[in-house]
C-alpha cells in the first residue's frame, strides 16, 4: 500500500494477531517451560527419511532467527508435508494479491466470460510487479462480498479480507495459502484450467527484483513462480512473506512461508530464503550447486523505500 492507504484505524492491530504474537519467546535460551509451548516444525513424507530430514533442516535454519515465522510445505509427488504456525494470522501485504487475482478469474467463469484486456493490463502488473494502484482498482472492483465468496468456494475459511479498502491488512495463514497454490496448481473445480495456467504465467513472470523468497536455491530444472509481500508498521516491524509453487526435478511442491517481527525487510527475505534453500535441497538433492536459482538477496532499494509491496 503506498503511504496515504494507511490510516490511524489500520494500524490497529486485531487482537488475536496480538495475542497470538505474544505467545513466542523473544529471548534465545528462553525457559524450558515455555520452550515447550513454542510450535515445533511437524513433516510427514511417504519418502523414508524425508520427513525426518526436513524437519531437522528447516528448524536449525530457524534456529538463529528472531521474528515469527511460518512454514508450509507439500510436494505431491513423495506426499510430503511440513508445517509451523500453520493457523497463526499475518497481515497479507502483497500476497493477497493471487486470490485477488484467483477472485477475479472465479467470478469471470461463472458468467464463462474472459478478462477484458483492462483487467489482464491490470492484473499482469499486479502479479509481476507487485502494483498497488492496479491492485486496488481490482479490490474495489470485485468488492469485498466477491472475495469472500471465493474463499468460501476455495476453503480457504481463516482468510480475512482487510475492511476500508485495505487488502494489504487482508489476514492470511500458512493453511489457507497452501489451500491456493494447491487449486492454482492442479485440477479443481474452483478454478478452470486456463485461469490456473494465467495465474501460473504471471507468478512464473515476476521481475527480477521481486523474485527472492521460496524460489531461493530452486534447481535450474525446476520451474519458478512466485509471490511475495513486505510491509512495515508500528507493531510487529516489517511482515516479510514469499508463496511459491515448483515444478521439474521429478517434484511439484509448493512453499509458503509468512514472518513479521522483522527489523528490516531484508532480515525478513534471509530467514525466508534460509528455510528455502534446504527445503529445495532435501527435496531435489541431487542438483549440482552451481545450477540453482539465486534470486537477489539484497532487494533493489527502490523496492525497500516502498512502505508495501
Amino acid at each position: 500500500m503506498t503511504h496515504h492507504h494507511i490510516s490511524p484505524r489500520a494500524r490497529v492491530l486485531p487482537a488475536a494477531l496480538v495475542a497470538a504474537g505474544m505467545l513466542v519467546p523473544v529471548v534465545a535460551g528462553a525457559a524450558p517451560a515455555s520452550a515447550a509451548t513454542t510450535p515445533q516444525v511437524t513433516c510427514t513424507s511417504d519418502q523414508a527419511g524425508l520427513a525426518a530430514k526436513l524437519q531437522k533442516d528447516i528448524t536449525a535454519a530457524l534456529a538463529t532467527r528472531s521474528g515469527t515465522v511460518a512454514v508450509g510445505l507439500r510436494d505431491r509427488t513423495t506426499n510430503t508435508t511440513c508445517s509451523l504456525r500453520a493457523t497463526s494470522s499475518y497481515d497479507s501485504a502483497s500476497v493477497v494479491k493471487v486470490t485477488v487475482l484467483a477472485t477475479l478469474l472465479w467470478d469471470a467463469k461463472k458468467t464463462n466470460r474472459y478478462l477484458t484486456s483492462r483487467e489482464a493490463s491490470l492484473a499482469t502488473a499486479m502479479i509481476t510487479k507487485s502494483d498497488n494502484a492496479a491492485t486496488t482498482t481490482l479490490w474495489k472492483q470485485l468488492g469485498v462480498t466477491k472475495i469472500k465468496g471465493f474463499l468460501a468456494a476455495a476453503g480457504m475459511t481463516r482468510t480475512v479480507p482487510g475492511s476500508g479498502g485495505y487488502w494489504g491488512l487482508t489476514q492470511i495463514n500458512v493453511t489457507d495459502e497452501q489451500r491456493l497454490l494447491s487449486l492454482i496448481t492442479a485440477k479443481n473445480t474452483v478454478l478452470s484450467d486456463n485461469s490456473r495456467a494465467y495465474i501460473l504465467k504471471l507468478m512464473g513472470n515476476v521481475i527480477s527484483s521481486q523474485r527472492w523468497g521460496t524460489p531461493a536455491g530452486a534447481p535450474s530444472t525446476v520451474s519458478v513462480h512466485v509471490k511475495n509481500g513486505w510491509l512495515q508498521r508500528a507493531t510487529h516491524g516489517w511482515r516479510v512473506h514469499s508463496i511459491g509453487a515448483f515444478q521439474g526435478g521429478g517434484h511439484d511442491y509448493t512453499i509458503s512461508v509468512l514472518t513479521h517481527g522483522n527489523s528490516t525487510m531484508s532480515y525478513g527475505v534471509n530467514t525466508i530464503q534460509a528455510v528455502a534453500k534446504v527445503i529445495h535441497r532435501d527435496l531435489v538433492p541431487a542438483a549440482p550447486a552451481a545450477s540453482r536459482y539465486t534470486p537477489t538477496t539484497t532487494p533493489k532499494e527502490a523496492y525497500v523505500a516502498v512502505p508495501q509491496g
